[in-house]
């Protein structure tokens, strides 16, 4: 599967964005799709997840109640709705499939594919 993560941009504190994670070659179906970011200097981190054929949802602790992940069967696509941006918020963001079991879904290493990354820029 190939992904492509677009959407990112320069907004102000306060602001919104929304990241769009789309899959070509295959479905989405059975499989586990998930935001990380990534700040110069420091390590990846888990943003959201999803659980494609269950529905299920899962937040990072620094962004509940801000991001919102969502899935449009029709299209094979994850959206990241990001709401309340905070300059913190800075960082390329990646989508990224694989089949990590519930309690591993926050760690890099269990996803098999990544797409390029988009630049997110919160800043006045």
């Amino acid at each position: 599967v190939q992904l492509q993560a677009s959407g990112g941009g320069l907004v102000q504190p306060g602001g919104s964005l929304r990241l769009s994670c789309a899959a070509s070659g295959r479905t989405f179906s059975g499989q586990t799709v998930s935001w990380f970011r990534q700040a110069p200097g420091k390590e990846r981190v888990f943003v959201a997840g999803i659980r494609w054929s269950f529905g299920s949802v899962h937040y990072g602790d620094s962004v509940k109640g801000r991001f919102t992940i969502s899935k449009d069967s029709a299209k094979n696509t994850v959206y990241l709705q990001m709401n309340g941006l905070k300059v913190e918020d800075t960082a390329v963001y990646y989508c990224a499939v694989g089949v990590p079991v519930l309690s591993a879904m926050r760690e890099p290493s269990m996803y098999r594919a990544w797409g390029e990354g988009t630049q997110v820029t919160v800043s006045s």
